[in-house]
């Protein structure tokens, strides 16, 4: 194995797949200080004042003067960021070339044309008091109905804490973010369990979620029943019944709409996760397909060669909006737009955020971005590139986002391991052997193997794809065999 990879030939630091001694030298002679897994080493001197270069771009200033062959991390390197995001389009036109023979998967046709990967029953409430009563319908009928091998893949409730003393945008976004789990095609069916009192009225979300097909989705407030279980599972009955009729089919992959996120990233995760998600980006883009990107924060300092990739002028001028709203949002509570790594990140080998934010991105390929949309607003299908949608980093919220946006699955790439799952299969994608091999209750594919001698990348992206693949036609990602499934809402101001 190399002692340092280069990603880009600008560079002025590469990655130690493995930790070096201090003292090491390599073929060209260059003297090592202790560099652990994952960190970055100086390969040649950068003196104080100037740009650390990583994938080509700036990740931050040299605080100090660094020597070559030095450790470099937050020790001597600070964030470059400015406050706020000025660019002039500068359109990249690199393209990906169409393929017009997609695979198959085996999935569902929905009575509005839209593919789905999963044939299931979600109870979305509205409001938090009824927590327990949605999760114990969702128990009692999962008993009941849910036979192996039978037509229904699941039946979930999604509990959440809010829907009520919630004002403003809080009370929108939770609103939207619901609709948006409502209107997904893998829910074949749909109960919707309200309260009866709360801010996130029936009617305010039934609005919200738009024209809803009234053999697909049933609801009812709980304090205008009886027994708000009996009356749960008799609307479950009903939705089986309707449910049942669907089967799985041969579906183009153009038709597949895909999340693209990372978490508890680390020093290899711009290397081998990221950019492997990005070749699937980029496959899925040239089939048509749709591949989404959100985690707003980690854009900032990767704005240029992530928007310049914009379709238009317009798709650009949104790009630059979010950027800028969000940057605006972390002033308002007072933060600093740089907030960010992580300590796991920061343990991992990730310095500042414009390094975290040019690994993140990795993850769109080179697909142009067709789309931009805002928080708990859906994707289209048969894209032929990327969907942004703005939501914030966290694992929770940016996921559950994901989904709501139409994802049928999440490809959640991860160099230090989560047990996260949201209401579509949320594949975890390892970084580096060592988790992979630590976890492998979470992890279901290791791109780590691709730092070994002799690995093809277009052999791990055949594999990864297959992989996709199967799971869009029914074999269950890691985090549905622990039943690792949950939703996670963006708040931001007041509750009463």
């Amino acid at each position: 194995m190399k002692l340092l990879v280069q990603i880009h030939p600008d560079d002025n630091v590469a990655v130690a797949p493995q930790a070096i001694a201090a003292g090491t030298r390599d073929e060209s002679g260059l003297l090592f200080a202790a560099i652990p897994a994952g960190h970055k080493a100086a390969l040649r001197p950068i003196a104080a004042g100037d740009p650390v270069i990583k994938y080509g771009f700036p990740i931050g200033i040299a605080s100090i003067a660094i020597a070559a062959g030095d450790h470099v991390h937050v020790h001597n390197v600070r964030t470059g960021l400015a406050e706020n995001t000025r660019l002039k389009y500068d359109p990249d036109r690199t393209s990906i070339a169409p393929e017009p023979d997609p695979p198959v998967f085996m999935g569902y046709r929905r009575p509005d044309g839209r593919a789905a990967t999963r044939n299931e029953i979600w109870i979305i409430n509205t409001v938090a008091c009824v927590n327990v009563p949605s999760q114990r319908i969702a128990d009692l009928a999962a008993r009941e109905f849910l036979v192996p091998g039978g037509p229904i893949d699941g039946i979930h409730a999604f509990t959440h804490p809010y829907g009520c003393s919630q004002l403003g945008d809080d009370l929108g976004y939770t609103r939207k973010i619901l609709a948006g789990l409502v209107r997904h095609p893998n829910a074949a069916a749909v109960l919707i369990l309200g309260l009866g009192c709360e801010n996130n009225t029936l009617k305010s979300f039934l609005a919200e979620a738009g024209t809803l097909d009234p053999q697909r989705v049933r609801f009812f407030n709980a304090q205008e029943v009886q027994d708000e279980i009996e009356h749960g599972l008799e609307a479950i009955r009903e939705l089986v019944a309707y449910a049942s009729g669907f089967k799985r089919e041969p579906i183009p992959a153009s038709e597949l709409v895909l999340g693209m996120k990372c978490g508890g990233s680390d020093g290899f995760s711009g290397i081998t996760a990221n950019p492997l998600v990005g070749r699937i980006a980029d496959r899925l883009c040239a089939w048509g397909g749709t591949a989404i990107l959100t985690e707003v924060p980690e854009m900032f300092g990767a704005e240029a060669p992530l928007f310049n990739r914009c379709d238009n002028e317009q798709t650009f001028d949104e790009a630059i909006g979010m950027v800028n709203r969000f940057k605006d949002y972390f002033r308002r509570h007072g933060e600093a737009v740089h907030e960010n790594p992580s300590p796991g990140n920061k343990e991992g080998g990730i310095t500042t955020l414009e390094e975290k934010s040019l690994g993140c991105i990795q993850k769109g390929g080179r697909a142009p971005v067709k789309q931009v949309v805002g928080y708990g607003d859906s994707a289209r299908q048969s894209l032929g590139g990327l969907c942004l949608v703005e939501a914030p980093g966290n694992d929770g919220v940016s996921s559950t986002a994901l989904a709501a946006a139409g994802a049928h699955e999440i490809l959640f790439t991860t160099g230090r391991g989560t047990p996260l799952g949201v209401p579509v299969p949320t594949l975890k994608i390892a970084s580096n052997h060592e988790l992979a091999a630590r976890k492998p209750n979470w992890i279901d594919f290791d791109a780590g193997q691709l730092l070994d001698p002799g690995v093809s990348a277009g052999q791990v992206t055949d594999d990864l794809m297959t992989l996709i693949l199967d799971v869009a036609s029914g074999r269950q990602a890691r985090n549905e065999r622990n039943g690792f499934r949950e939703i996670t809402l963006w708040k931001q101001g007041v509750t009463l």
